[in-house]
């Protein structure tokens, strides 16, 4: 017997599906309500605001993206493999989910409140720290031979990466998917981040 999923997860998802069809456009609560059957009293009895739902989004990136990236930290060792596996992640996160890809990128949340602004920039700083203390660890690590660019400088690289496939994602209306030619492009930008000894200038 199939477990009876929550309304409150019903609502988020059908507001993700709602922001994925009408790029650039507001969703307001009656069209919500609608989508779902729903009054716009039904909705409020599971969320106070539509702030509220934007939250639950915003969390649930959160949860899925950081719990996936422990996971990635506790089982990979090599420096190289944990960058590169860490950016796939997030671009496959947003290839997935084109309505949070909106509300991560403030495109949803014009003229919400600036509590979830804060949020997304937080979501933001701590993909960049993320990145830092790979960097960071390198030398510890059984890969002490690498030459590692600046941990503060690569790590802004990466965030840069991210963000910019994200936006493109977004501003084709999500026909442009932030995993199309990654892999060549990652092979391009992976020896500005890491050199062997013998490969950099004297």
């Amino acid at each position: 017997m199939n477990k009876k999923v929550p309304r409150r997860q019903l609502i988020l998802e059908s507001l993700a599906t709602e922001l994925e069809k009408s790029p650039g456009s507001r969703i307001t609560t009656a069209a919500l309500a609608r989508a779902n059957g729903v009054s716009e009293a039904a909705l409020y009895r599971h969320f106070a605001s539509k702030a509220r739902m934007f939250e639950g989004l915003i969390e649930f990136a959160e949860e899925s993206v950081f719990a996936r990236i422990n996971q990635i930290m506790e089982s990979e060792k090599s420096t190289r493999q944990r960058c590169a596996k860490v950016l796939y992640l997030l671009l496959a996160f947003a290839d997935r989910n084109p309505g949070i890809t909106r509300v991560l990128l403030g495109d949803a949340l014009v003229g919400e409140h600036e509590r979830l602004h804060a949020r997304v920039e937080q979501f933001f700083a701590r993909v960049e720290t993320q990145f830092r203390q790979i960097l960071r660890e390198a030398r510890m690590r059984e890969e002490a031979q690498l030459d590692v660019v600046d941990a503060e400088q690569g790590a802004s690289l990466m965030l840069a990466l991210v963000e910019g496939r994200m936006q493109r994602y977004l501003r084709t209306r999500f026909r442009a998917s932030p995993l199309a030619d990654w892999e060549r492009q990652w092979q391009l930008v992976e020896p500005s981040l890491f050199a062997l000894p013998d490969s950099v200038p004297a």
